[in-house]
């Protein structure tokens, strides 16, 4: 398996995608203190997913899917904050917050297959 087939990925991918969207719209302020926090949080989701699966063993690929747990809570915080400062609609809150307790749901699972499903090869593969 290859990690952009894990679903649990996709979504994180989703999620950072869509509040860059969201994000690049505000002005600079907004973009220089709640902004780059939210981005970075949103896309450390997926990114310690990333590299948790790029792990040798089983226990270190479950580490950063813990990682990848707390930056989900960071982002929802970061979202919270945006909400109540005005820089979101609610109707953008509650479509990401919607993404995000499916991806938790998503991600509790991925976490409690770790070690439990043959694990994918650590190849480097090529595209042609």
């Amino acid at each position: 398996m290859q990690l952009k087939e894990l679903n649990v990925y996709q979504l994180a991918m989703d999620v950072g995608e869509s509040v860059w969207a969201i994000e690049g719209k505000w002005d600079f302020f907004a973009k220089d203190t709640v902004g780059k926090q939210l981005v970075k949080a949103a896309d450390s989701i997926a990114a310690n997913i990333s590299e948790g699966f790029g792990r040798f063993h089983y226990k270190e690929n479950r580490q950063f899917c813990y990682y990848s747990r707390g930056s989900l809570f960071e982002t929802r915080t970061w979202l919270n904050k945006s909400l109540h400062r005005q820089l979101i609609s609610n109707t953008n809150f509650e479509v990401l917050e919607n993404k995000l307790n499916l991806l938790g749901r998503r991600l509790n699972t991925y976490i409690t297959s770790i070690g439990k499903i043959p694990q994918p090869s650590n190849q480097m593969t090529t595209d042609k």
